[in-house]
């Protein structure tokens, strides 16, 4: 079971960047497999990482083993030629330690504030896939037809990973599944909605069961996940975070002028959002999952997008790592040890 992590740098503020990429050491000391980070532009001070590929390159360059994915990237925002040499180059400097996933859509403020009419948001992603697959494949590229014309362009450096860096397409729609099918990629499976919604779409769009069955294994779940040493700590942890976030849903669908939510209960947030509980039934619970999908990749939101501090995070991603991952596939050799009081002592 590949177990990666997601959800940090979402807190709505800049927070301390030298903190998080200890974080990050530890994760790949740690023995985690992945990192992923989103794309998000225009914010201001509330997103201190626009550039997901910039952050990508120091990540990598600070681990070892860990890989850095993309979550997105939205490929209308970009020619597809500049951004396959940036993924082609950080594919290169990290030895291959690259993922991308893809996107379609973010803010629709984003697209205007670039004037990128809405309606060609759709042509451009598909093109630039189709652009930046042949960069990679073949190194050299022409297009006659969609948004972008020219004629044999060279466009390096060599990746790493051949043909090209494994490829994740997030979305919901039967549209989206549809046109990742069509391409054998595998899925990039969301938080919200959960992923009960995006499997009906896939056993409604892929047909065929084994090829059904292929792209699950390959795709990557979500889950937010409250581990603690005792049933009843993680039971509390629990109780706090589904308020929390039953909050932050009211009031973002109060800034889009949307009525507020129906407020989820533990029972929902067990069901669908969420691992909880001692490691072991963390890691209970995460087999049962990959029985019931399929998939063999999970996402792991120890800090639920900034709803959790990150020092709780790391606290709860070094239990997991301790006492879970063993359980679920062979631990890094370097022990587990706290670095709680190094990120305590940036506070101060």
């Amino acid at each position: 079971m590949r177990i990666d992590l997601a959800g940090f740098a979402r807190e709505g503020e800049l927070g301390d960047h030298r903190a998080l990429m200890r974080l990050v050491e530890r994760a790949d000391r740690l023995g985690y497999d992945g990192i992923w980070f989103n794309e998000f532009h225009f914010r201001g001070d509330t997103n201190p990482y626009p550039s997901t590929l910039m952050l990508g390159a120091e990540i990598l360059g600070r681990t070892e083993r860990l890989r850095f994915g993309t979550s997105i990237l939205v490929l209308a925002l970009q020619h597809p030629l500049l951004l396959a040499e940036l993924v082609a180059q950080l594919d290169f400097q990290s030895g291959g330690r690259l993922d991308i996933g893809i996107g379609r859509g973010t803010d629709a403020s984003t697209f205007e504030t670039l004037g990128i009419p809405a309606e060609e948001i759709r042509s451009r992603f598909e093109r630039g896939l189709d652009i930046m697959i042949a960069a990679w494949t073949h190194g050299r590229v022409s297009s006659a037809s969609g948004p972008w014309r020219f004629e044999d362009i060279a466009v390096g450096p060599p990746v790493s990973q051949r043909p090209h860096p494994p490829i994740y397409v997030a979305g919901v729609s039967e549209e989206t599944i549809g046109f990742a099918a069509a391409r054998d990629f595998p899925l990039l499976l969301t938080l919200e909605p959960c992923e009960t919604r995006q499997l009906r779409n896939i056993e409604a769009v892929v047909a065929d069961g084994e090829q059904r069955a292929r792209m699950l294994e390959r795709s990557s779940l979500s889950r937010y996940i409250v581990v603690a040493a005792t049933a009843a700590a993680a039971k509390a942890k629990l109780e706090d975070l589904v308020e929390k976030l039953n909050t932050r849903r009211a009031a973002l669908a109060a800034a889009k002028g949307q009525a507020a939510p129906e407020p989820r209960d533990m029972d929902t947030m067990l069901a669908e959002h969420a691992v909880a509980g001692t490691p072991e039934a963390c890691a209970d619970q995460i087999r049962a999952l990959s029985a019931r999908t399929g998939s063999k990749s999970l996402r792991l939101f120890f800090s639920a997008n900034g709803a959790i501090s990150n020092f709780e995070a790391l606290a709860g991603m070094e239990l997991f790592a301790r006492e879970a991952l063993p359980s679920l596939r062979p631990l890094a050799d370097e022990p587990a040890i706290s670095l709680t009081s190094r990120l305590l002592e940036e506070t101060e």
